[in-house]
Formats: C-alpha cells, sequence, structure tokens
C-alpha cells in the first residue's frame, strides 16, 4: 500500500514523524510505501537545513523517492522560501534554507507531483 502524509496538526512533525514514522522508515518497518510528505504551519520548521530530525528525513526521502513538499505559504510566513503571498498557489514560490530535496507548493503542485506515483491513501496527522 502507497501512502502519502499530511502533516497538519500541532507538533506532528516532532511527534508521529520524527519518534514514530521516521525511525520505522529507517529500519524499513514502516509497513507502508511512503511516496509523499506535505507540512503545514510550523511543521515546515522540521525542514530547515541542519535541523537533525529534517536532515535524516531528507536522506531517506533520496533513497526512498519520498516527496517532501511544504505549504509555499507557509513557508512564506516563515522565511523558508523565496516568492510573495501573492504567488502561492501557482508554483511560483520556492524553497530556501531547507533541507536538500524539499519544495514549496500548494495543492495543485501537490497533486502534479504525486501524479506520477499516487498514494493509495493520504494520511494527515
Amino acid at each position: 500500500m502507497k501512502v502519502a502524509y499530511v502533516f497538519r496538526s500541532n507538533m506532528a512533525s516532532t511527534y508521529q514523524l520524527a519518534t514514530m514514522i521516521l525511525p520505522q522508515l529507517e529500519e524499513d518497518l514502516h509497513g507502508a510505501e511512503v511516496v509523499g510528505m506535505f507540512f503545514f504551519d510550523d511543521n515546515a520548521f522540521v525542514l530547515r537545513s541542519g535541523d537533525p530530525v529534517g536532515e535524516r528525513l531528507s536522506n531517506v526521502a533520496r533513497e526512498r523517492g519520498i516527496l517532501l513538499m511544504m505549504c509555499d505559504q507557509c513557508a512564506v510566513r516563515r522565511g523558508l522560501a523565496d516568492g510573495t503571498l501573492e504567488q502561492c498557489g501557482r508554483g511560483e514560490v520556492k524553497a530556501k534554507g531547507t533541507v536538500e530535496g524539499v519544495t514549496a507548493g500548494c495543492f495543485p503542485q501537490l497533486y502534479s507531483a504525486l501524479s506520477g506515483n499516487p498514494p493509495d491513501q493520504v494520511i494527515t496527522l
């Protein structure tokens, strides 16, 4: 089964991702093929360059072909992207200061990025 995760609730990236999902992926014990992860609000901070969880996640994502995308509007508001709020949702915002492999986008970019390897289920945490 292929899954995509949406990290939406407060601290989902520092709790569910960092202490459950990521260690399982690193040990090849997760039980599902993860095809993408989308980060909202302060969950995007885990993707900052130098963040220990983000660096580990970047390595796993690169090895397994996992999409790492953060909400473009959330990224702009947090200084993690180049662009303006008016550019959000258009694919014009670019991630900056993040671990390798992270992109910024909105739902149109997420759907497009996952279209070649769509998940069977989307799980929001």
